[in-house]
């Protein structure tokens, strides 16, 4: 490789790190479908939200239905699915992997914060289950 090269590979290389730094962390957690850095779930919010928009799928008591699967489950605990993946499964959907009962569409109307009240809530199932 020429020298010249070498050198416009360099400048490349540091102005994509520099456009790394200059991300707003907001604007990442937003990208993300993450609620805001201060903000503090609510398990009792996410078991009203939890009824109004999951539970036909996933059972009132998040143990599942024959449309959609327990999320009180080992399979959903913190260790194999992150509270990231919840988010990004109601942000995205989700392609069956675990269970035969088709894709999960996305949840457009859910905004970070109620996900992360609904998280709280199937946590705290899932610990007084046994779940951890």
């Amino acid at each position: 490789m020429s020298k010249n090269c070498s050198v416009i590979i360099l400048i490349l290389v540091g102005f994509l790190l520099a456009a790394c730094d200059s991300l707003d962390p907001q604007e990442i957690r937003k990208r993300q479908h993450l609620p805001g850095k201060d903000f503090v779930a609510d398990p009792q919010k996410g078991k009203v939200l939890f009824s109004d928009n999951c539970s036909r799928c996933h059972g009132t008591d998040a143990r599942g239905t024959n449309h959609g699967p327990p999320l009180v489950h080992n399979i959903y605990r913190p260790g194999h699915h992150a509270d990231i993946s919840f988010h990004w499964a109601v942000k995205n959907g989700v392609k069956k992997h675990h269970w035969d009962f088709g894709d999960m569409p996305p949840i457009p109307n859910l905004t970070p914060e109620e996900t992360g009240h609904i998280i709280a809530y199937i946590r705290k199932e899932q610990r007084t289950a046994g779940i951890q």
